[in-house]
């Protein structure tokens, strides 16, 4: 995730397309996730968290849950509805609203915590770091992180991805190596590195929810047309049959870099 670039040529990333399948199959990280990053002072009791790339509101609902005030914002207007939905039914109030990363309608200096789960990628990168740090209070930090399965290492992981290049050859989120730096290179000059936390494990999956996931993936349901998404599935399904049974585990690496402006 650390090297993949926005886009895969050819094709038109719109998560606003898997929406629905985006919140039932793409939970996000394990609880294990947040008690770390709460150890390092993310995630605590009555702390203002903006939660950039927000999506359906995966980290943004769960920080509210542990009593955080939190914001989320997300380009994609869909996954935004899917977001306030999702958080009416969890009974968390968050304040959910559509926009860029690159220019932010928020005062300076009003948030603890900024977080960027799994998106900080797809930004304009020297327009969204001059808006974290804008909005950061003094002393404030800066989070991102992934939540990725490791295709090098896990059989289930590996042939679906040779699948997936099957069906879309264009696909450049493969491969994935779970090498995570140090210090990214465009965090240089910009932040310091207060924390690495990096870590696996196996995530439970039965076979509707392991297609799920793929159909919530950049690969698969966000840039294929339903005929193409019908083919892929069926070959997803002979794969499974033949390597899994109906419950099965993915190994997944789980990183999360806590950064502290420089100014």
């Amino acid at each position: 995730m650390h090297e993949l670039g926005a886009i895969d040529e050819g094709k038109v990333i719109d998560w606003g397309k898997t929406s629905e399948e985006y919140a039932k199959y793409r939970p996000g990280p394990p609880i294990s996730f947040y008690e770390k990053l709460k150890e390092h002072g993310i995630g605590l009791n009555n702390q203002e968290i903006l939660d950039l790339g927000t999506g359906t509101g995966v980290l943004a609902r769960q920080f509210a849950k542990q009593g955080t005030r939190v914001t989320g914002l997300d380009i994609s207007e869909e996954q935004i509805n899917m977001a306030k939905a999702l958080a009416k039914r969890d009974g968390v109030d968050v304040k959910f609203f559509t926009s860029t990363a690159n220019v932010i309608d928020l005062e300076s200096d009003s948030f603890d915590v900024v977080t960027a789960n799994q998106c900080w990628l797809y930004f304009d990168k020297p327009k969204a770091i001059a808006e974290v740090k804008r909005l950061l209070k003094n002393g404030g930090i800066f989070s991102t992180s992934h939540f990725c399965w490791m295709p090098l290492v896990d059989e289930i992981a590996a042939k679906t991805e040779e699948l997936i290049l099957k069906h879309n050859p264009a696909w450049s989120a493969h491969s994935y190596s779970g090498n995570i730096p140090k210090l990214p290179s465009w965090a240089e000059g910009h932040f310091n590195v207060r924390e690495l936390v990096m870590y696996d494990e196996p995530i439970k999956f039965t076979r509707e929810s392991w297609k799920g996931r793929m159909r919530a993936c950049r690969g698969v349901g966000v840039v294929m047309n339903d005929k193409e998404l019908m083919a892929f599935e069926q070959d997803l399904d002979a794969l499974i049959s033949d390597i899994a049974g109906e419950e099965f585990e993915v190994l997944h690496r789980i990183d999360a870099h806590i950064f502290e402006p420089i100014n």
